[in-house]
């Protein structure tokens, strides 16, 4: 496997690899570096390979495809060697962005299974985070698609309403699956839903912080509602680029003592940090990116068993009825604190609508043959 990610950190990937691992199947995972020298180490059955780049999350363009650039070649490398020494014969990408794919050309030609594992579109992704809509860029984006899933055996989507997207730009439907990851909470953690007092209210939102995520429309609203709400309290965990915006904005507002800030915990431990919150919340601006996006945060919340609160996006409202989440207007600071303070009132309503949306992981979990990885492999020639 091939990715360009923070791996203790990335809950698809590992949950990918490790589920692998627990198949049967031996896996080796190339990414970036996390600390100043390259390492390699094993993470719950999986062999994580270091490469000597970082990962770079910034807003400068030149800087971004660079380090993209400099990984993929280091990739290349990495994977040629390990065809060539070793017994490996099935190369799994995951984009960003889909030109990671030639890092396994070598193995490709000669024989080997490629897989490229779709996280966001790049067409959609790069016109939501840089603004573009220049026809010339946007045809070069479905250009590399195109060619990236044709030189790819199969193609995996993360959803159906961004499988749809991609077959409307003419990738075949046969050679793609969906894969709706699960993390398996449930079997590292049994949440003791146990608060700390019966005088605080604590919403989280976790993951990348971006504005274009809805990061700072959160803190807009927080500082509505610690006047709604007695003893609210907002938890922001993790990084990103606009990380220092959100919290000059929190300070801008007065309501640091009410904001806090976490660093991001690795994948296996974020069920002890989610769980005694008391709902949490998805703030996705409306984007091109954002209406195909099902957000890993939120399947998170249903599998712990937290009320979510979230936009009407097209990629939710999919899979999610009323009863199972709490919806808001997107981008409407107002809707979304309207709704929190309903959520917060109706406290049987919100336990009943974590246990509705048990439903979608009945449908769509990680061992149901709806759910295509396993079965992906299963008949890989």
């Amino acid at each position: 496997m091939v990715a360009f990610t923070h791996y203790p950190f990335d809950g698809r990937v590992r949950l990918e690899a490790e589920s692998l691992v627990e198949w049967g199947y031996e896996v080796r995972f190339l990414v970036p570096k996390e600390q100043a020298r390259p390492r390699t180490y094993s993470l719950a059955g999986v062999v994580v390979e270091e490469l000597n780049v970082v990962e770079y999350g910034g807003k400068n363009k030149l800087q971004y495809l660079f380090s993209y650039m400099k990984f993929m070649v280091l990739a290349f490398f990495a994977c040629t060697r390990l065809f060539v020494r070793s017994h490996f014969r099935i190369f799994h990408v995951h984009n960003m962005p889909n030109v990671l794919v030639f890092a396994a050309l070598i193995p490709r030609l000669f024989g080997s299974t490629l897989i490229l594992d779709v996280h966001d579109t790049v067409f959609e992704t790069y016109q939501a985070k840089f603004g573009t809509t220049s026809p010339f860029l946007l045809s070069i984006f479905r250009f590399e698609e195109w060619l990236c899933c044709a030189l790819a055996q199969k193609v995996i989507c993360v959803n159906h309403v961004q499988r749809e997207s991609v077959i409307k730009r003419g990738i075949p439907a046969e050679k793609i699956a969906t894969v709706i990851t699960m993390p398996k909470f449930n079997s590292q953690v049994q949440p003791s839903r146990q608060r700390n007092g019966t005088d605080t209210f604590r919403m989280v939102n976790h993951g990348t912080i971006s504005k274009r995520l809805g990061n700072d429309l959160i803190i807009q609203a927080a500082a509505q509602l610690v006047r709604e709400i007695p003893g609210f309290e907002l938890h922001i965990i993790g990084g990103g680029d606009d990380l220092d915006e959100c919290k000059l904005l929190s300070e801008s507002l007065g309501i640091t003592e009410r904001v806090h800030f976490h660093k991001g915990v690795p994948w296996d431990e974020l069920a002890r940090k989610l769980e005694a919150m008391d709902v949490g919340i998805v703030a996705n601006r409306v984007n091109a990116a954002t209406d195909l996006m099902l957000p890993s945060k939120l399947i998170d919340y249903v599998v712990l068993g937290i009320p979510a609160i979230v936009p009407r996006l097209r990629a939710i409202e999919y899979y999610f009825s009323p009863v199972m989440v709490s919806y808001f207007e997107p981008e409407s600071v107002e809707s979304m604190v309207a709704t929190t303070v309903r959520v917060y009132k109706d406290k049987e309503g919100r336990k009943q609508q974590a246990i509705n949306a048990k439903d979608f992981l009945h449908e769509y979990g990680w061992h149901n043959d709806r759910n295509g990885l396993r079965g992906l492999y299963r008949d890989l020639p």
